[in-house]
């Protein structure tokens, strides 16, 4: 059963001028951890809001829990969890003042819902009296997941929640969302760093508001068509123009320390001399499996 479809919506601004979101579709099953993998200004904010009735969709359709984003807008604000890639609390209000009130609002209390937050209002809770404004990124991330889920919802929308948020925070941000999967909750998250979608049950790859693929993470990876190189010089700037003009390069990029390259003719001998006659050394080829980003930067090309 479906807790999200959306049929062929597109957004734009600046009376048209902008397409943020074109002709999307895509669908997401109810228990499941979806992720909008891209980068900034690929949409997902855009996609973020519509699905949780904060903007119209210009054209196309969506729906949320069976119910119409635009029709059934009372009902899908009642019944979902949204946490934009803003922090947008009470700035001057404490954690336990900013949970209250986002309870009252939807008519229901901390105690009732208690069993929801518990795992993660545990780790904030010795700081309950402390203003939001003074928190730091990985509690200001807490406090914002207890308050979109303190009404119980039934599907939860994450804006980039790992954003500016440091590594340690992003490890136990991901183990909470793993847990509140366990316990039926539809999770769609979007971010930007390509090492999370294989935290992910499925992903959707977006750029520049168009979908370029849509599977789990593994298949994806498995779909990569050529045979993927790491290559490694003195200077990563010569070599990345000396793959450039190399006869055979299909497509090159630099990757951390290393260049990872495909070839039409995969002769890594042959490759290595090109490069020494180019005035390179240093030079280390190996064959790599590909990632999640590979694949994002094969469908961009």
């Amino acid at each position: 059963m479906e807790a999200i479809r959306v049929n062929h919506i597109t957004k734009t601004y600046g009376e048209g001028k902008v397409t943020a979101v074109d002709d999307v579709s895509f669908s997401v099953g109810k228990g499941e951890l979806f992720g909008l993998i891209g980068p900034d200004g690929a949409g997902k904010t855009s996609i973020f809001r519509m699905l949780t009735t904060l903007l119209l969709p210009d054209k196309g359709t969506a729906t949320v829990d069976g119910f119409d984003v635009v029709k059934d807008f009372r009902q899908i604000r009642n019944s979902v969890g949204y946490m934009p890639g803003k922090f947008s609390l009470y700035q001057d209000l404490t954690i336990e003042e900013n949970l209250n009130f986002f309870a009252t609002v939807f008519d229901t209390t901390v105690e009732q819902n208690y069993h929801l937050i518990k795992d993660i209002y545990v780790q904030i809770e010795p700081f309950k009296k402390r203003r939001a404004g003074k928190l730091s990124g990985g509690m200001k991330q807490k406090l914002a997941l207890c308050c979109a889920l303190i009404h119980k919802p039934t599907t939860l929308f994450l804006d980039e929640p790992t954003t500016g948020v440091d590594p340690v925070s992003r490890k136990e941000f991901w183990e909470m969302l793993r847990r509140l999967k366990e316990q039926g909750i539809t999770i769609m998250v979007s971010t930007p760093y390509m090492d999370e979608a294989s935290l992910c049950d499925r992903i959707a790859l977006i750029q520049g508001g168009k979908i370029l693929s849509v599977d789990t993470p593994e298949n994806i990876v498995k779909a990569y068509p050529d045979r993927l190189y790491a290559v490694k010089a003195n200077e990563m700037y010569l070599l990345l123009k000396t793959l450039e003009s190399y006869p055979d390069t299909l497509n090159s990029y630099a990757f951390g320390e290393y260049a990872h390259a495909t070839f039409t003719d995969n002769d890594a001998a042959e490759l290595h001399n090109y490069l020494s006659s180019k005035g390179l050394s240093g030079i280390e080829i190996k064959d790599i499996e590909a990632t999640i980003e590979d694949s994002f930067i094969r469908l961009l090309h």
